[in-house]
């Protein structure tokens, strides 16, 4: 080999060492990708079943169900009356209660209409409400600004 040919080879094992890594990270990325629904978004555009998502709005009045050990039922609404009927097993936040801001993710689960999350995020103090979740109330004008859930 020439030095020339050395030197062409030194720069594209680079090269195909620094796309392969480009790559990797894209696709470890697009795996971890969970994008943000309101219930009245999925009663217009349902998502396939095992899509992971998260879904945010406030905890409907009446609506939580203690079962057995730590599964918890509650359904997630928002202003325009739509509700998703949500499951959780594990330890709620303790600040979790009716008609506080929520943002849970999860997935649908196939041939049920119950979304099954695997993690629950609750607003931590009473001025605080998760940005994605502020921003679709106040559209809907069921929320302003340093106004508290009741």
């Amino acid at each position: 080999m020439t030095r020339k040919q050395k030197r062409l080879a030194v720069i594209g094992g680079g090269m195909s060492f620094i796309i392969a890594a480009v790559l990797l990270v894209m696709f470890a990325f697009s795996q971890s990708v969970a994008y943000f629904y309101m219930p009245a978004d999925l009663a217009k555009n349902p998502v396939p079943p095992g899509t992971r998502i998260r879904l945010g709005g406030l905890v409907g009045s009446g609506s939580i169900i203690r079962g057995v050990g730590s599964t918890v039922q509650f359904a997630v609404t928002d202003a325009s009356g739509d509700l998703v009927r949500v499951r959780y097993t594990g330890i709620l936040p303790d600040l979790f209660r009716e008609g506080q801001g929520v943002v849970t993710e999860g997935r649908f689960e196939t041939g049920s209409d119950v979304f099954t999350a695997d993690t629950v995020l609750a607003k931590h103090d009473e001025k605080y409400m998760p940005k994605e979740v502020a921003d679709r109330l106040k559209a809907q004008g069921l929320w302003q600004e340093g106004q508290t859930a009741q």
